[in-house]
């Protein structure tokens, strides 16, 4: 598992390259199309942000929260699920297309598996946080008369 998990990593940190990789151009304008949603429902406007920037927080979030997750740390569940907060509405943004388009139901799909993914970390760390932890028994102390 970990070993599977850490040769993702170095290629996905192999791949960043000086303008954040193909991730980062594909990613432009899915982010742009989030960001002028949110102000046209909101009225807030985001941030510019360089994808270089947004590309190496989310491989940065992923590797750490997922390697610490592997070792059943709830601090790694919340990191992955800041990044399944950001990511999934901009990676799968199905309220783009019209519900009779091909690419709505595949990013739909996606997006609920993901929605899953997120509501598996919650069930973890809710679950991780109702186990007691164990207390130290101390050694009964001897009388001595």
């Amino acid at each position: 598992e970990v070993s599977f998990f850490s040769v993702v990593l170095y290629y996905r940190f192999n791949e960043f390259g000086v303008d954040g990789g193909p991730a980062a151009k594909a990613l432009r304008p899915k982010f742009d199309a989030f960001t002028h949603r949110v102000h046209s429902q909101v009225g807030f406007q985001l941030p510019q942000i360089d994808m270089k920037i947004l590309i190496a927080g989310a491989i940065a979030l992923k590797g750490l929260g997922g390697v610490l997750f592997i070792f059943g740390s709830s601090f790694g569940a919340l990191l992955l699920l800041l990044h399944q907060l950001i990511a999934t509405p901009i990676h799968y943004d199905f309220y783009n297309y019209e519900s009779e388009d091909k690419e709505f139901t595949q990013l739909f799909i996606k997006f609920t598996q993901n929605m899953a993914l997120f509501g598996a970390l919650l069930f973890f760390i809710g679950m991780k946080n109702s186990i007691p932890k164990r207390q130290h028994k101390k050694a009964p102390k001897t009388k001595t008369y």
